[in-house]
Formats: C-alpha cells, structure tokens, sequence
C-alpha cells in the first residue's frame, strides 16, 4: 500500500469517527450518518488498497 493511500485512508477513518461520535452526543442523526460513512470509506480504502498489495506479491 502507498503510504499516500494508507495515511488518507487512516485519516477518513479518524475524521469519520470524531465526526460521528460528536455528532452523537448533540443528537444530529443525520451528521452522525455522514460520519459514519466517512468512516466507511475509510475501511473500504484500506481493503482496496491491501487487496491491491496481496496480488503485487
């Protein structure tokens, strides 16, 4: 995995969740959904990207 690729993936990841949980705690459901796909997007680049790794080797 580039490390361009792993630190944007890593930073959805982070971002998605503050976003999700702060937006849990002042009780905005529909921001705590788009966190929660931020998040996603995140894992989902991050198996993208190790998938992308395992046929290289």
């Amino acid at each position: 995995m580039s490390a361009g690729e792993r630190a944007k993936a890593k930073a959805e990841q982070i971002v998605g969740k503050t976003v999700r949980k702060a937006a849990h705690a002042a009780h905005k459901e529909s921001l705590a959904a788009k966190g929660a796909a931020l998040e996603t997007r995140g894992k989902m680049r991050d198996a993208k990207e190790q998938t992308k790794d395992s046929f290289k080797r």
